[in-house]
């Protein structure tokens, strides 16, 4: 019986070792390396089907070794299958290598083959979400989608169409991690507190149809020419209207562009009255009062409510201020404004502010006024990120 089990040891390591000089013959050691999707499967399945799993850990390590002698270009593996279709993209090599070195530290021959299983399937299906495109099959390889309530960056993201140039717009990397896990492509996205088009180009840059409203002729003006200068690559739809959005009709504006609904909404209002925005009276920026403030927020809020899909998502960028001495909780009282219109608070993200146009150079001087103030330097902005139950 010891002998079969020998001869039985020895034919699958000769069948395995026949098959990695296969498996090699698939490479193409070229720029950018390419690894057989069908081929890596297979021999993943002959390897879940050894008895033994120091077995089974001797053969992923020679997998392991092959990889990492591979250089990838930033599209990863491919299956040469289909040829350079980047849809096709198995994993990225630290995607692989993650996996695999899991199944090296497993205790057990089920837990290693429970992982080679989960390995496998991460390749073969798609565990499709609701609202946005994401295979949660594969969900080690979105390392760069932020998960945690803490966001820090070290600086915005100047590429394609943005620019830091007016004053009071957000960073690109909110309304990118945000569009990313709570739209699929396609779909819709409203901004009623566009500004300068940072929504908008991350629309276009991401697959989203988006549509925009400013109450300044001067930024319209200059949220189009932005978002103009974005490319166009997935054929998508952004319209910027210039109207208050404190009194807009917004499900008339869009049936007027056969839009039944959108499936996102995000606002970054002004953050009360720290930055005057035009001469407008009807502009949040010059309300008298927080009150006012607040009032007016609240019925671009009650505006809105009506042309967002029941069970998407709403979220708000804001900040707070000062004012005689006293910190005012601007972001609170706008979060307490929302929820007293049916929405449920799913999330408080804390994103750091570093670098501010008006902090930018006078960093040491904030901090004497803070040690002379009995105050800490804001540093912080909120994103309060809401859901529109079922009625």
């Amino acid at each position: 019986m010891a002998e079969n089990g020998e001869q039985k040891k020895k034919i699958n390591n000769i069948t395995l070792f026949n098959f990695y000089d296969d498996f090699n013959e698939k490479i193409d050691f070229k720029e950018e390396s390419i690894l057989n999707q069908e081929m890596f499967l297979e021999i993943l399945s002959k390897i879940e089907k050894l008895n033994e799993n120091k077995e089974i850990k001797f053969e992923i390590k020679k997998i392991i070794d092959i990889i990492k002698s591979l250089e990838t270009g930033k599209s990863g593996f491919l299956d040469t299958i289909s040829g350079s279709d980047t849809s096709n993209i198995i994993t990225n090599k630290e995607m692989v290598l993650g996996y695999l070195n899991q199944i090296i530290q497993a205790q057990t021959i089920e837990r290693a083959k429970y992982y080679i299983a989960r390995l496998k399937k991460s390749l073969t299906e798609t565990k499709e979400s609701k609202i946005n495109d994401l295979n949660l099959n594969r969900w080690k390889e979105y390392r760069d989608i932020l998960t945690d309530s803490l966001w820090i960056f070290d600086k915005r993201d100047r590429s394609g169409a943005h620019n830091a140039n007016y004053w009071g717009n957000f960073i690109p990397q909110i309304p990118n991690q945000l569009l990313r896990r709570f739209t699929k492509k396609g779909e819709w996205v409203l901004d009623p507190f566009l500004g300068s088009g940072t929504t908008l180009i991350e629309c276009k840059r991401l697959g989203r149809n988006g549509i925009g409203v400013e109450i300044s002729p001067d930024v319209v003006e200059l949220a189009n020419k932005n978002i103009s200068a974005e490319k166009n690559i997935f054929n998508v739809r952004t319209e910027v209207i210039n109207a208050d959005s404190t009194e807009l009709n917004f499900k008339q504006e869009l049936e007027k562009r056969n839009v039944k609904s959108v499936q996102f909404l995000i606002m970054h209002p002004p953050y009360w009255d720290i930055i005057k925005f035009s001469e407008n009276k009807k502009d949040l920026s010059n309300s008298s009062t927080l009150g006012e403030f607040l009032n007016l927020f609240g019925k671009v809020v009650d505006n809105t409510y009506d042309v967002l899909d029941n069970d998407r998502y709403f979220a708000v960028v804001i900040g707070d201020k000062y004012s005689n001495g006293e910190w005012i909780p601007l972001g609170f009282y706008t979060m307490n404004e929302v929820l007293k219109r049916k929405y449920i608070l799913k999330s408080i993200i804390v994103k750091n502010f570093e670098d501010t146009r008006g902090k930018k150079f006078q960093k040491e001087l904030w901090r004497y006024r803070a040690l002379v103030g009995g105050f800490y330097v804001f540093k912080h902005e909120y994103i309060f990120l809401f859901k529109k139950a079922k009625k």
